[in-house]
């Protein structure tokens, strides 16, 4: 999943929104140790696999609130009933859970402010983002009251997503509460995560860094991907997250497999991402105006991007087709493969029109050509 763009600011460098003013409200609670950063994977010339504290809580927190029905959920199956079991377990009662049906509820009638999960993407840590945040709400969310460009590009870009004051009312609460949860439960259980997945990030080093990023450069680089970071976040399952900082830098966050899972997930949810702006365009380019007036077109963009993710495995990474298929039709609730033509089973389940595919794919030639 792509964010859209947030005007001309989603196209500043990533450098420029590391500033801000004061901490939320006075306060500064629920910040990771490093300056928000754990267990990151050594960093080759591009792309390095990093894990980061305020991308996992922001997305817990609307993965928590979210009524999540797409096909491809937007987080992991079962994420919501399984952190309210251990946050039980624990006796823990936050302002989240409190405030979670009023949050929900308006998150719901405002579908704009879904466009808010991708915020943690554009800043280095917690505290960084709280005091992005805070200058957004004492700027009343205008930019131009900003007393320096890299606050006015902040406010911009969480602006995109949280427009009216209703909004940034919606934003306080919701930011006090994350910063609640942390302290009383996230923060202790996403460092248990980072300790019993490590495994994971040592056996990314040698499956992406050595093997697999050296198939997809050229890709990369012939689609303006050539640069980036990609996190390994614990809510996110099939559908990842990803924005672009400026022209040659993305980044993108993918699903953190379960200790003793597969590190091969995450090289399947980063073709599904890298796919995501040239399947985009292959639905807009072969859907008709009304298509796209009504939402019909908007229904094929999910199955675009995991048909395309397959579609260019099958170019850099043909050995890795089949367990992408399995992959992407478990997060679609096809959880019995047995019997099946995998291949036939998985098209019939992302259905796509043949003007559509056949554009991806077409797509997908030009790119690695160059053109």
């Amino acid at each position: 999943m792509r964010a859209g763009r947030p005007g001309a600011a989603s196209t500043i460098l990533l450098s420029l929104l590391l500033a801000g003013c004061a901490g939320l409200m006075g306060a500064n609670t629920g910040g990771a140790p490093a300056g928000g950063e754990a267990l990151p994977a050594p960093a080759g010339p591009a792309w390095p696999v990093r894990t980061r504290y305020n991308v996992d809580l922001w997305l817990h927190g609307y993965a928590m609130i979210t009524n999540d029905n797409t096909q491809i959920p937007y987080y992991k199956r079962g994420y919501r009933d399984r952190m309210l079991a251990l946050e039980q377990k624990a006796g823990v009662s936050s302002k989240l859970l409190e405030q979670r049906d009023q949050l929900q509820s308006q998150l719901t009638a405002t579908p704009q402010m879904a466009g808010g999960q991708f915020l943690p993407l554009y800043f280095d840590s917690w505290d960084s983002m709280q005091r992005g945040i805070d200058a957004f709400l004492r700027a009343g969310g205008d930019p131009t009251r900003a007393v320096d460009q890299p606050t006015q590009v902040q406010i911009a870009i969480i602006a995109a997503s949280f427009p009216t004051a209703a909004d940034r009312t919606w934003l306080r609460t919701f930011t006090l509460a994350l910063m609640d949860e942390g302290t009383r439960f996230y923060q202790s259980y996403w460092n248990a995560q980072q300790r019993e997945r490590s495994p994971i990030i040592v056996a990314l080093d040698s499956l992406w860094t050595r093997t697999y990023l050296p198939r997809f450069s050229t890709f990369l680089h012939h689609s303006q991907q050539g640069q980036g970071e990609l996190f390994l976040a614990l809510p996110l399952d099939g559908e990842g997250r990803t924005v672009v900082t400026n022209a040659h830098t993305s980044e993108i966050a993918v699903d953190f497999p379960e200790a003793g899972g597969d590190p091969k997930d995450v090289i399947y949810v980063f073709a599904h991402e890298a796919m995501g702006a040239i399947a985009g365009r292959a639905v807009t380019d072969n859907t008709t105006p009304a298509d796209q007036r009504s939402g019909a077109a908007d229904r094929y963009s999910s199955p675009a991007a995991v048909r395309g993710g397959a579609m260019l495995l099958k170019r850099l990474a043909p050995e890795l087709v089949q367990g992408y298929e399995q992959f992407y039709l478990q997060s679609a609730g096809v959880a019995d493969t047995r019997g099946n033509n995998v291949d036939t089973l998985f098209e019939q389940t992302f259905a796509l029109p043949a003007p559509i595919a056949d554009a991806i794919n077409r797509q997908i030639t030009t790119v690695m050509s160059g053109i």
